[in-house]
């Protein structure tokens, strides 16, 4: 099993750290397009809850100055680089010539060694695709995927508003584009009514569509989404820290050794956090994945 941290530093010769950054985009599934409400999990930040508070007030150049200055306290004086990750809401939905400014704006900041791009599978357009193709060439290139389940039913429950099928051919269609592109997948365990047998084929679909990387959570319910109402309803129940780390040792025996591990648990912003609260203890957390990943 390969993890980010060794990947990076193998990669780049050095600790490297991605930097979240807003570059002012929406999701089909929030401007009317496919709906309104977007992801029923997802936070009014599209799931960029820790860029920068100014966001898109300010540039990108400001933003990933301010940005190393939250990661700055970890540093101790290491030598690090940095990766320009776009994470809010769907970072390939929007006019390009603005996005791919944004982009290039990216790499010409100090110690920027890459770009990461969170999307979705349904938003590659081939504008994108083609200038993907050499940017890839020019720098190390990572677009990271929301699947997060494979079952298409909790999908719709979910508003996720695409098929299994979109991801696979997305998956394909990046890899085609420039094999350099490195593919990251999303998967979300904990979804309402979803057994171990459902989380861990959303593993083994990403898996079998050939992504280079996988990022695991625990499925965060947070104040003003959607989920939270079904929660609070007691409709389903979330996770508890044992129940999340046992399918977690389940995950990592069907990941093959060449899928690097991106993430296997996440980090929500505590003062939004309702369910599970072990996920606010993050040295607790960390401490018994370090057990986890020594096994």
């Amino acid at each position: 099993m390969i993890t980010v941290n060794d990947f990076y530093k193998t990669k780049f010769n050095s600790k490297t750290y991605k930097l979240s950054l807003d570059a002012g985009c929406t999701c089909p599934t929030r401007d009317g397009t496919l709906g309104t409400g977007g992801c029923i999990f997802c936070s009014a930040a599209g799931s960029g809850d820790f860029t920068p508070k100014e966001g898109t007030t300010v540039s990108i150049s400001k933003q990933i100055e301010m940005a190393k200055q939250i990661v700055a306290p970890k540093l101790k004086n290491q030598d690090v680089k940095y990766i320009a990750y776009f994470q809010s809401f769907t970072n390939t939905y929007g006019d390009f010539e603005r996005l791919k400014g944004m982009w290039e704006e990216a790499l010409m900041c100090r110690g920027i060694v890459g770009i990461a791009i969170a999307t979705r599978p349904d938003c590659l357009s081939q504008n994108f695709l083609d200038y993907f193709k050499t940017l890839a060439d020019r720098t190390y290139l990572q677009i990271e995927l929301g699947f997060q389940t494979a079952n298409e039913k909790t999908a719709q429950y979910i508003r996720r508003g695409f098929s299994n099928k979109i991801y696979y051919e997305a998956v394909e269609k990046l890899h085609q584009t420039n094999p350099k592109i490195h593919v990251v997948t999303h998967v979300m365990f904990g979804l309402p009514e979803e057994s171990t047998i459902d989380m861990m084929n959303s593993v083994k679909q990403a898996v079998n569509a050939k992504t280079d990387g996988i990022k695991i959570t625990s499925l965060y319910i947070l104040k003003e989404t959607d989920i939270a109402y079904d929660f609070l309803e007691g409709k389903f129940k979330a996770l508890e820290m044992d129940e999340y780390f046992e399918l977690v040792k389940s995950a990592l025996q069907i990941i093959p050794e060449n899928v690097i591990i991106h993430r296997i648990t996440g980090d929500p912003p505590k003062s939004m956090l309702i369910a599970p609260q072990w996920a606010a203890d993050k040295k607790r957390v960390l401490n018994s994945l370090n057990k986890i990943l020594e096994e």
